[in-house]
């Protein structure tokens, strides 16, 4: 999953993207409400954790921007007020959630597979993605390819969904790592051939056709025909 965290408090912005990243998330950060206005223009989001007090707008006039605007990510708001009217307003702005500050990290990751199940079912009551005989549970993380359950890390999981909710399409190395790794990735620039060739021993490993393919000069796609 795909996240933005709209915080200002640079310690708490930091806590939540190492912790999320360690979780397997794929974070952005924006520090004001206008930079979250621009970053959920130019990205998709799976899920929005927006602080309520911020420089720029108040978390609240952003909710009610992006639902005005036509966004329908799940958005969960923090902050550290907790006054009944203050939640009142958040879920009138749009909001689906609230958790007030501090918080346990543990009820956070909770209440965001609860927003993350609630839109899956509301948009495609499918979890299971399937191409050729690969199927991929994405509630349960299982993998399986015939009758062969297939061990994934947690990138390796990631980028297999994500190849699997976009079939037949090539897509570049930089949508992959953008997706993946997020935006400010600084790490190795061969990341994606590493975990792609990573995936595709674990997918071939019984001498199964392959399905992640090589497009020369952009990058690779999922496909059951090649």
């Amino acid at each position: 999953m795909r996240v933005l965290v709209v915080e200002d408090e640079e310690r708490i912005a930091r806590f939540l993207k190492q912790g999320l990243e360690e979780e397997n998330y794929a974070v952005d950060v924006a520090s004001d409400g206008p930079s979250a206005l621009d970053w959920v223009a130019g990205a998709k989001y799976d899920l929005i954790l927006l602080d309520v007090m911020l420089p720029g707008l108040t978390g609240f006039e952003v909710c009610r921007i992006l639902r005005q605007r036509g966004v329908v990510t799940p958005i969960l708001m923090l902050t550290a007020r907790d006054e009944i009217d203050d939640r009142v307003s958040g879920l009138d702005a749009g909001a689906d959630d609230y958790l007030p500050k501090p918080f346990a990290f543990k009820e956070l990751l909770a209440r965001m597979r609860a927003l993350a199940r609630r839109s899956t079912t509301a948009t495609t009551p499918d979890t299971v993605l399937k191409m050729a005989d690969l199927e991929l549970d994405t509630i349960t993380h299982k993998a399986t390819r015939g009758r062969r359950e297939i061990e994934l890390t947690p990138k390796e999981y990631a980028l297999l969904e994500y190849f699997m909710r976009h079939p037949h399409r090539p897509l570049s190395r930089t949508l992959i790592r953008e997706n993946i790794w997020g935006y400010d990735y600084y790490g190795a620039s061969n990341v994606v051939d590493v975990y792609v060739r990573h995936l595709r021993q674990k997918l071939e490993a019984n001498g199964e056709p392959p399905l992640i393919h090589t497009v020369r000069g952009v990058g690779y796609k999922l496909d059951g025909e090649e």
